[in-house]
């Protein structure tokens, strides 16, 4: 039977935990192991789980490694222990910040042990939201959409698929997606494997003779939008991506906004949000279309794409000129995101002309 790795990421998630693993607990696919990755937490978050949770695999880092890293160490223990005898290994990507109902396991394995050219899948998020501020207890549920998938504009704009709209059956139907969010994917296990990036894909090693670590998530993002990196590169390999709407999770989504959110609205979100998550969201976008995008989707996209970034850029020049260090930092690493970009490409099963589709 194909076994489900939970992965989660902590790092001072303490109020979060109870609901998130008191969810987990109650999921009805019973052949799941429980990993925390631990990036260095002084909450107590990792004396709750030993307490009452003491079956659960914990990896403790001695200091805040990042989303990508860690969930990669979770990767690697469960590449290493957890492979089943018959059966695949897939792996659930979850925020602590995440609630689950019951059958959201099951459901979204059925459709996946059905399509075995899904590399990812995911179902319908909610909105959640704190009924006590201080202890995030009495979680209050939502119709309000959180996620449906990503969907990707032709300026490289990048949402989450229905953010902020009142759920009215608009998306009812399973569906492939350009990828999901991180905030709780699962992917098999074959796929990861097929996109993984080794320490030779930015060093300059052939790709016949790439070594070294392998990087599931790309460590060099940090944190936010590896996601849609990994999506990305997904898709690039031919792996397809499923909504599953009924498989219902919620979500605390502390960086929350709508798709189709005005310019104000936006610049509100941005107010809301810390510098950090606006450092790397910026820095981090720049990265994907350095890596991923083919040269002749950018040239088509090009008009849509510049004024997009000139907007941005100069908003940060006048608003939020702090925000102009995420350029410097992306130029720097802009060399090694160019040779990733060339790894990428050399084995993309998928052309320029199909990848389209995906940018409305």
């Amino acid at each position: 039977m194909s076994h489900v790795a939970i992965s989660i990421v902590t790092w001072n998630s303490m109020k979060y935990l109870p609901e998130v693993l008191t969810s987990i607990a109650r999921q009805t696919w019973t052949n799941r192991t429980l990993l925390i990755i631990d990036n260095a937490s002084t909450d107590g978050s990792i004396e709750f789980v030993r307490e009452h949770y003491p079956d659960a695999v914990i990896l403790r880092n001695s200091n805040n490694l990042g989303f990508a890293r860690a969930h990669n160490q979770g990767i690697v223990y469960a590449k290493a222990h957890l492979q089943p005898v018959d059966g695949e290994l897939f792996m659930l990507v979850t925020n602590p910040d995440i609630v689950m109902e019951p059958d959201y396991i099951e459901v979204v394995m059925e459709q996946m042990m059905r399509n075995s050219e899904a590399g990812s899948a995911a179902g319908k998020l909610y909105k959640l939201y704190p009924g006590n501020a201080e202890e995030f207890s009495d979680s209050v549920r939502s119709n309000m959409i959180d996620t449906t998938g990503l969907r990707v504009y032709k300026s490289r704009r990048i949402v989450e698929r229905g953010a902020g709209e009142q759920d009215d059956a608009q998306f009812a139907r399973n569906e492939e997606v350009f990828g999901v969010s991180g905030a709780l994917a699962l992917y098999r296990l074959r796929a990861l494997e097929d996109v993984a990036e080794t320490s030779g894909s930015w060093s300059g090693t052939s790709p016949g003779a790439m070594s070294g670590s392998v990087h599931y998530f790309d460590e060099d993002f940090f944190v936010y939008k590896e996601d849609v990196d990994i999506a990305w590169r997904l898709q690039l390999r031919g792996w397809s991506s499923l909504f599953i709407p009924r498989a219902v999770a919620h979500h605390h989504r502390a960086a929350s906004g709508a798709e189709k959110a005005s310019i104000v609205d936006l610049i509100r979100g941005r107010r809301r949000r810390s510098k950090t998550v606006n450092f790397f969201s910026c820095r981090n976008h720049l990265f994907l279309l350095a890596k991923n995008d083919h040269a002749m989707n950018t040239l088509l996209d090009m008009p849509r794409i510049i004024w997009y970034e000139a907007r941005k850029f100069l908003y940060f020049l006048f608003l939020e000129p702090a925000m102009l260090r995420a350029y410097f930092a992306f130029f720097r690493l802009l060399p090694r995101m160019r040779r990733k970009r060339r790894w990428n490409m050399q084995r993309a099963k998928v052309g320029w002309r199909e990848m389209r589709k995906w940018f409305v």
